[in-house]
């Protein structure tokens, strides 16, 4: 029910970012989303990929600090509120969300987030029945 995430230290320099974004297109490998959380001097590019194992391997051998983790990805109705409404639930279950962001892709709303209860989030989708997507589908998308 999770996917993996894709978590590079970057500092934040010129050339950095581009040294991430060639070794990725060097593989052939498709960014499905990106968001960068930032300091003054580092920052953490989350993405969201095709093939995230692999870019991992990839993103080790050309010497970039990388960790996979596992986030949730739920497909929502792109109407204004949805996002709240899911986000909601889990508050309600007095489940943490620890980052998340969302994008749009081929009509559909997509929410990426990490949580503090990985099994207790999975409880909330089942129950609320909430669309939980896998990677497969989201690269099928993509």
């Amino acid at each position: 029910m999770t996917i993996h995430q894709l978590s590079i230290f970057i500092e934040n320099r010129s050339g950095t970012l581009i040294k991430v974004l060639d070794a990725l297109k060097q593989a052939g490998i498709q960014i499905i989303a990106s968001t960068i959380a930032d300091t003054a001097e580092y920052g953490i590019y989350r993405l969201i990929c095709s093939e995230p194992m692999r870019a991992c391997e990839e993103l080790k051998k050309a010497g970039v600090a990388v960790a996979l983790s596992e986030v949730f990805a739920l497909e929502l109705d792109n109407e204004p509120g949805r996002a709240a409404d899911a986000v909601k639930m889990f508050s309600e279950a007095d489940i943490s969300i620890t980052y998340m962001y969302s994008f749009l892709l081929r009509g559909k709303g997509i929410l990426i987030f990490r949580t503090d209860n990985n099994e207790h989030a999975q409880d909330v989708i089942r129950t609320k029945g909430l669309k939980s997507i896998g990677e497969d589908a989201l690269s099928a998308l993509a």
